[in-house]
């Protein structure tokens, strides 16, 4: 199989052809419900995986974004009809209703950090008990007043001297070490959000981080474990994941997306928003062409009739696009520098997102990122529409993903509370592994 057919079979909406390692088979079926509220779109799939690991929609909606703003609630009522009609859309295709939703977080000013937490064992086996103490200390460590943790994400273990451990449980030492990778934001915006999903009569089963979602649907097992950057160009933020040895090691969020390469357009060229949106998705470029001068764009302007039409080189636009892709891609590279994980991320990028497929996006990445840089289509869905298979739906079908297991380690431990003791415990334990 060359390059070219193998990135056809990677981007089949049908799951066809795609490789083996492409998903870890699911640690549960489902069916799940997600939602994705972002800035331009709120989508919604209800979802199951099947034994092989491919993810089947049941069912799908989408309504434009309102009442979002950088991936935030700022109107409530308008927040709330947006969710209800993409949930509902979604509902009536699968004919089933939800009561709660694993939903993805690009609010709240999110950051990422590093914790490396040790554990006296004192010479016995370790235990789940151990590992839950573990990740609440770097909970506990990482709490800060005004942010409330989305993830704690175990990475690996070391046994006494002996590290690269993933699973420490029933070996013997005097002290288990941990890092810990976690993820929070601000308290009030996840509040918010909470509030909006409550309105919808809806509650959070799990929130997961954009980025996160976003590197989990377009990542192949052999660049989470060489080390791979995901850089989703969403429509009012660009965020970035760093993958290395199967794990996320860091999440970034930059405060620019594709809305701000449409207002740019639309101030530049004196359109309405909407008719700039129409540009840049026809005709936009940041990749220049001898034929630019040549070639004339008709440009309705603010305040005028329908008309009148101002003339425009496509030149125009292009020189409008590119400054505003290039400041995303330097701020990306700044990011992935001073997060001291160069390295570690390899020298792969995977673009995906809206933005992304703007023509030129990729070269102009590779070159600034000075990367091997490729278009990350989410790995096909069976069921979903084609129109919902591209890159602006990555996040979505990563959250699906997740609900599934995709990305997360341990799947019999309960991590958000203090384990039960005694047999009343032991037996509670045993029901959550077989339920």
């Amino acid at each position: 199989m060359n390059d070219m057919s193998r990135r056809a079979a990677l981007a089949s909406p049908k799951g066809e052809g795609r490789p083996d390692n492409a998903r870890p088979r699911p640690a549960r079926s489902g069916p799940f419900g997600v939602l994705d509220i972002g800035s331009t779109k709120i989508a919604c799939l209800i979802g199951r995986a099947e034994s092989d690991g491919r993810l089947r929609a049941l069912g799908f909606g989408w309504q434009k974004g309102s009442g979002i703003k950088a991936g935030g609630i700022v109107d409530l009522d308008e927040a709330e009809r947006s969710i209800r009609a993409a949930v509902g859309a979604a509902e009536d295709q699968a004919d089933m209703r939800l009561k709660s939703v694993v939903v993805n977080l690009s609010c709240g000013q999110p950051q990422s950090r590093l914790f490396n937490v040790q554990w006296p064992i004192d010479g016995r086996a370790v235990t789940g008990d151990d590992i839950r103490r573990v990740v609440r200390e770097a909970r506990a460590r990482a709490s800060t007043e005004g942010r409330g943790t989305i993830h704690v994400l175990p990475l690996n273990f070391a046994s006494d001297e002996t590290g690269g451990v993933a699973d420490p449980r029933g070996l013997y030492c005097d002290t288990l070490t941990a890092q810990l990778h976690v993820v929070d934001a601000a308290s009030t915006a996840i509040r918010t959000m909470t509030a909006c999903l409550e309105r919808c009569e809806l509650e959070i089963s799990a929130m997961v981080s954009a980025p996160f979602a976003a590197g989990l649907a377009t990542l192949v097992e052999d660049e989470r474990e060489l080390g791979a950057t995901v850089i989703d160009m969403g429509g009012g933020t660009t965020t970035i994941s760093v993958f290395a040895e199967g794990h996320l090691l860091h999440t970034a969020q930059l405060p620019i997306g594709g809305i701000h390469v449409t207002n740019d357009v639309a101030r530049l060229l004196s359109t309405q928003v909407a008719h700039a949106e129409r540009l840049k998705t026809l005709f936009g470029s940041c990749q220049e062409s001898p034929d630019d001068v040549r070639e004339l764009l008709h440009v309705p302007l603010v305040g005028e009739a329908e008309y009148q039409l101002a003339k425009v080189p496509r030149s125009a636009l292009v020189s409008i696009i590119r400054p505003r892709l290039e400041e995303i891609f330097e701020l990306a590279r700044d990011r992935i520098e001073t997060s001291g994980l160069g390295r570690a991320a390899g020298g792969r990028v995977v673009l995906t997102g809206g933005a992304a497929q703007l023509v030129g996006a990729r070269e102009l990445a590779a070159h600034i990122l000075n990367r091997q840089v490729r278009l990350g289509r989410p790995f096909g869905v069976i069921g979903l529409p084609d129109a919902a298979t591209g890159p602006n739906f990555a996040t979505l079908i990563g959250l699906l993903a997740f609900a599934t297991g995709d990305g997360q380690t341990m799947h019999d431990l309960d991590f958000t509370a203090e384990a039960p003791s005694g047999a009343i415990g032991r037996i509670l334990n045993f029901l959550k592994r077989r339920l």
